[in-house]
């Protein structure tokens, strides 16, 4: 059992998870916010008993060796812990959480926004009216292409892509999956899910595909240039996962030579940076990785560390613990 251990927090959080943080804990907070340098991370796991890190720290083995004795708990501000070297952390003993399951819905509502938003050229359509172009209704303006009845081929089945499923599956379209394990017969019959063993396969089949597997390294691009080729000249990519999972340069080139019809985007390869080439597109929807920004979710990820922090603190084991052997 840890008494009153001092929480250094790297992003700042919603109001009232600071302020129960300081409640409970000798919680150092950041303000002003913006993400820490990595000498304030060094400085951080050097004081630190419990870190509070974000998804887009890197608290990778450098940081961890550099830590103090006393740093025993790493509880992340996120789903994804592709950001935390965890075979690391494990070396030096150093237990580390995240805040899974409270982002489902969200980032499935972002995803089935932008797998609407972009064969239907909404963003497009917008520029159009917003620089004062439109002139007003024709038979051939803005023609997209209808969203019933085309194929949909998600990328790793889990929560948020079954999630994006039975949103699809309102809006008529065929729901098609490739997954490293397969679901049960029973999950398939509820989505009226086709399972493909072959990626390489179900891209060749599909109208639009749906990026919802993490990051790990076998999905370090997962999407290469030669797999982005076998996609319909007619078909769409949408990714709210990793951004490394997609060849960002690759699709960006393909996306220029009409090679694809279009793609909508939530995260990117070296986000904030992000290729010149998409930006200048006007068939690429481009959002700032927003697909989980909700308040109801952004508390809810908070009041998952505080528990992770709390149980950790009272000698217990969190619930949502990471153990790296459990993400190879």
């Amino acid at each position: 059992m840890l008494k009153d251990p001092r929480v250094v927090v790297t992003r700042q959080l919603p109001e009232r998870i600071e302020a129960r943080m300081k409640e409970l804990f000798h919680a150092e907070l950041r303000d002003p916010d913006g993400p820490m340098s990595k000498s304030e991370l060094l400085a951080a796991v050097v004081k630190a008993d419990v870190l509070v890190p974000t998804v887009t720290d890197r608290i990778d083995a450098e940081v961890l060796e550099h830590a103090g004795d006393q740093l025993k708990l790493v509880a992340n501000f996120g789903v994804g812990v592709d950001n935390i070297d965890l075979e690391a952390a494990q070396r030096r003993g150093i237990v580390v959480t995240n805040t899974p399951g409270v982002l489902t819905e969200d980032t499935a509502d972002m995803t089935m926004a932008m797998i609407l938003a972009v064969p239907r050229r909404v963003v497009e359509g917008e520029r159009l009216v917003s620089s004062n172009q439109w002139e007003g209704w024709g038979p051939n303006t803005m023609l997209g292409h209808r969203i019933w009845g085309k194929r949909l081929g998600i990328i790793g089945m889990g929560q948020i892509g079954t999630a994006v499923a039975r949103r699809a599956q309102g809006f008529g379209l065929s729901i098609h999956y490739h997954n490293r394990n397969r679901l049960p017969i029973s999950a398939e019959e509820e989505l009226a899910a086709t399972y493909w063993e072959s990626l390489d396969q179900m891209l060749a089949h599909m109208d639009i595909i749906s990026v919802n597997c993490p990051r790990t390294p076998a999905t370090y691009h997962l999407l290469s240039t030669g797999r982005l080729s076998l996609m319909k000249p007619d078909a769409y990519l949408v990714n709210t996962s990793r951004g490394e999972v997609v060849d960002e340069a690759a699709l960006a080139a393909m996306l220029k030579q009409r090679k694809l019809a279009g793609a909508a985007l939530d995260v990117f390869e070296h986000e904030p940076a992000i290729n010149k080439q998409l930006k200048e597109l006007s068939n690429v929807l481009l959002l700032p990785h927003m697909g989980s920004a909700t308040i109801e979710g952004r508390v809810d990820m908070g009041e998952k560390v505080l528990i992770n922090i709390r149980t950790f603190v009272d000698g217990h084991r969190p619930p949502d613990r990471v153990i790296a052997k459990l993400i190879e």
